[in-house]
């Protein structure tokens, strides 16, 4: 998995990529964006006895424009942790954009408790356009229900395409600097 990036100036030719879990905070200290596609991680979770159904997760768009031009960066990260996520994909450049089931993973409704939590992994994808948009988390427990927004600390996230861009590549186990990325043979 690679996490990508649009940037106004970039990273610099010798600044290290950051690590996976610094990743939101180091394109937005440089006024970037997210490029190409975003992952985004609902950890979900009973309290006590209670049981906890998520009944769906919807995206909302609340902009959609050209993506910038600016330069696009690419960084080798990692992947890993103690429960295996549930993966749901969405592409955003569509009319109407859904979160979907990927890898065999079946569809909404879920249930977690608190010794039994749901994660779920979101893969929102942009191509062509620059995309403002949040999640919204349906559900129930008991007679209690309800509906939670899920964005980027009060804002909307933001997703950009970046075909066509320069890009740069700053390999894993590579020359730990920023280098041209290979044309695509097409």
């Amino acid at each position: 998995m690679q996490s990508a990036l649009l940037g106004r100036s970039g990273p610099g030719r010798d600044a290290p990529a950051a690590p996976e879990q610094d990743a939101r905070g180091w394109i937005s200290a440089l006024g970037a964006v997210s490029a190409d596609s975003q992952r985004v991680q609902v950890s979900v979770q009973g309290a006590g006895d209670a049981t906890v159904v998520v009944h769906a997760l919807r995206v909302r768009v609340v902009g959609s424009s050209a993506p910038p031009a600016w330069d696009a960066y690419s960084m080798g990260v990692g992947c890993g942790g103690g429960i295996t996520p549930k993966s749901f994909g969405v592409a955003l450049d569509a009319a109407r954009p859904q979160i979907t089931p990927q890898n065999g993973q079946r569809d909404f409704p879920y249930k977690a408790s608190e010794r039994d939590p749901e994660v779920f992994t979101i893969l929102a994808r942009a191509g062509a356009r620059d995309v403002r948009w949040y999640m919204e988390l349906e559900w129930s427990s008991g007679n209690r229900h309800g509906t939670l927004r899920i964005d980027d600390n009060g804002e909307p996230f933001r997703t950009s395409g970046m075909a066509g861009r320069p890009q740069y590549d700053y390999p894993l186990g590579g020359s730990n600097k920023w280098v041209p990325a290979p044309k695509e043979n097409g």
